[in-house]
């Protein structure tokens, strides 16, 4: 059962503007995000084959140390656990709290207002019969522990649905792609934030949300840039679209931000929620390219970097040059913001990037907001799934501005069709999942409704 059913769009294209959310929050020490300003956020990767725990720290000093240099006065760190730190038992929370003494020291030293991010990584084997619960239990552990240990802000990545959509998405099988978030990865997420928000409640910690990262940035990497691609980009565009619907359900359940960097639909979720979301967008090139490296930054509360590992470049180590890259955007941005320019500066970054791709059009405030009203008026998420991938879909074509080659308009024009003809049917999406069972050797479809 979902804990809230959002039913009404809390920001209007106007108010949907970088660091301002309708509900600030206040955590860690001392940081408030969404009160008027962009905080940025720092992630970092440790160097394969050193000692983690001397990664860890050493990252978390020289970001810190870079902070206080630039004179900085508001920062968030994120760790992303993977799967090696979490296969050893106790380490998520020696990283933690190793971590976290440093920035409490820092804190109190130099008076900064830090928050601290740690993201569980999802290690399942959803091969496994039911979805591999030893792992499921492991991962719900690690919260845990991160939270007792000085996380002040739960995240995950989650990829319920994931074997479905794998198949999916590299046939264009729009089909296949809505049963995989719109039914599997939305059960998957019920399930997943009930318990993470109840452990976020027992530990006085914030649930922070998903990221639907392994599919809507799984179809960003494959539609590529504007030569080289292998799905189409409007494709890519609504897969976009369609992962607001899967990851609002973290917020149904009780999360309240802020929403994780790498979910590009978190402009969604700010308009639904009203809550603070952190963003990456041309500070992500580190990590990955994408088209939308302007568009992005409109609506932001934290703007990150993505991810960066920690080698020695010529400005110092990965993680504080990219703090400090991040921390020069932040500051055009405030700026901006006091001085009375943050409507301009936000035409800026959307006028930029809108017209240049169908990824980067579905991100704009006023097509946001339209597909909003869409997704809050619809009685269940696999109908708002739908029906907002065909509002996204009508307004790409109907957009004389945007140009979009012949094969990009004929994939649209077969996808309207077939996302009405599954709207009109949404009761056989149950029957059409067992029609992949054969065809995806992982997908147990039992498992996603025995959860």
């Amino acid at each position: 059962m979902i804990f809230m059913r959002f039913k009404e769009v809390a920001l209007s294209p106007d108010s949907l503007i970088f660091g301002t959310a309708k509900y600030p929050l206040k955590y860690g020490y001392d940081l408030e995000v969404g009160r008027g300003y962009v905080v940025p956020e720092i992630k970092y990767f440790p160097r394969i084959g050193k000692d983690v725990r001397d990664e860890y720290r050493s990252i978390t000093e020289s970001v810190l140390k870079r902070a206080v240099d630039l004179d900085m006065r508001r920062l968030q760190l994120e760790t992303e656990l993977t799967y090696l730190e979490m296969g050893v038992q106790n380490l998520p929370g020696e990283i933690t709290q190793l971590q976290k003494s440093i920035i409490e020291r820092y804190a109190r030293e130099y008076g900064l207002n830090v928050g601290f991010r740690v993201t569980v990584a999802d290690i399942r084997d959803f091969g496994k019969p039911k979805h591999d619960e030893s792992n499921y239990m492991r991962m719900m552990e690690t919260f845990e522990s991160v939270a007792s240990n000085g996380a002040d802000v739960l995240s995950i990545e989650s990829e319920g649905g994931k074997e479905l959509f794998n198949y999916a998405i590299i046939r264009q099988d729009v089909s296949g792609i809505v049963a995989s978030i719109g039914q599997l990865a939305a059960l998957d997420m019920g399930r997943l934030w009930r318990d993470i928000v109840k452990i976020a409640n027992n530990k006085h910690v914030i649930a922070g949300g998903d990221s639907a990262c392994a599919f809507a940035n799984t179809a960003m990497r494959l539609a590529g840039g504007k030569r080289d691609n292998v799905i189409a980009h409007s494709l890519a565009a609504l897969v976009r679209v369609m992962s607001a619907s899967r990851s609002l359900i973290a917020y149904e359940e009780g999360a309240v931000g802020p929403g994780k960097d790498c979910a590009y639909e978190n402009v969604f979720i700010k308009a639904i929620t009203g809550y603070p979301m952190s963003m990456e967008g041309k500070s992500a090139a580190v990590a990955h390219s994408s088209l939308v490296g302007n568009i992005i930054a409109a609506a932001c509360d934290l703007w990150s970097n993505e991810q960066t590992e920690n080698v020695k470049l010529f400005g110092g180590y990965g993680p504080e040059v990219f703090l400090e890259m991040l921390h020069y955007d932040t500051k055009v941005m405030n700026t901006a913001l006091e001085t009375g320019k943050g409507k301009e500066l936000k035409s800026l970054f959307i006028d930029s990037d809108k017209y240049v791709d169908p990824q980067s059009y579905v991100l704009a405030p006023e097509v946001v907001y339209t597909i909003c009203k869409t997704i809050v008026k619809e009685g269940d998420v696999l109908s708002r799934t739908v029906a907002s991938a065909s509002e996204a879909a009508a307004m790409l074509l109907s957009d004389s501005k945007l140009a979009l080659a012949k094969n990009e308009i004929r994939f649209l024009e077969a996808a309207r069709i077939k996302l009405e003809e599954i709207y009109k049917n949404t009761s056989k999406v149950q029957e059409l999942l067992l029609s992949y069972e054969p065809k995806v050797s992982k997908l147990r479809i039992r498992d996603y409704f025995d959860s």
